[in-house]
């Protein structure tokens, strides 16, 4: 490494064996009456996570983690997931999936030796925080040029394959909404 005029830092990416679901919370309370934080799933929202829940299971997905943001609504749609696939015990809140949150610092508790064997982790949290997180993590430039979309109760599925102290890379496999998930499962009957 040369720190004279011009001095640069070598970054090392080292491999990773994960599976990252990433999950947006359900739809979720509009009262102007409550603190951002605090608003609840509504009933539809509740009723498109258990939908999901229910065709994870049906996947027989599992699950070796669940992260989710301290904040109710995503916390409320984690739990849903965690009990429908009998994981309650697998539950973590992480303060870095709330929407103001670095993405820095969840790429860097993501890489920790926590994670170092092959991993299936189901993140849950907010927009625009986990859109930007999927652009992000597959963009194969520094700069992620590309906009994804993840819906209410929307699914993605990311396959890590690197990660460095900044960042981690990895290639989208799928992205579905509840709604593709619903008509998935009706063309399966």
């Amino acid at each position: 490494m040369n720190l004279g005029k011009g001095y640069y830092f070598k970054r090392t990416f080292l491999t990773l064996n994960m599976d990252l679901f990433i999950l947006r919370h359900g739809e979720a309370d509009k009262s102007s009456d409550t603190d951002d934080s605090a608003r609840s799933l509504t009933v539809a929202g509740t009723r498109d996570v258990t939908h999901v829940a229910r065709w994870l299971k049906g996947l027989d997905m599992k699950f070796d983690v669940i992260i989710t943001s301290p904040l109710k609504r995503a916390n409320q749609t984690a739990s849903i997931v965690a009990k429908i696939l009998n994981i309650e015990n697998k539950l973590m809140d992480w303060d870095e999936l709330q929407p103001e949150s670095n993405r820095i610092e969840l790429y860097h508790k993501l890489s920790s030796k926590q994670f170092e064997e092959e991993y299936a982790v189901l993140i849950v949290g907010h927009e625009p925080y986990l859109s930007t997180l999927i652009s992000e993590v597959t963009s194969v430039t520094d700069n992620a040029s590309s906009r994804i979309v993840l819906k209410k109760a929307g699914l993605a599925k990311m396959r890590i394959t690197s990660h460095s102290a900044q960042i981690i890379h990895g290639e989208l496999e799928w992205l579905l909404t509840p709604k593709l998930m619903k008509n998935i499962e009706n063309d399966k009957r």
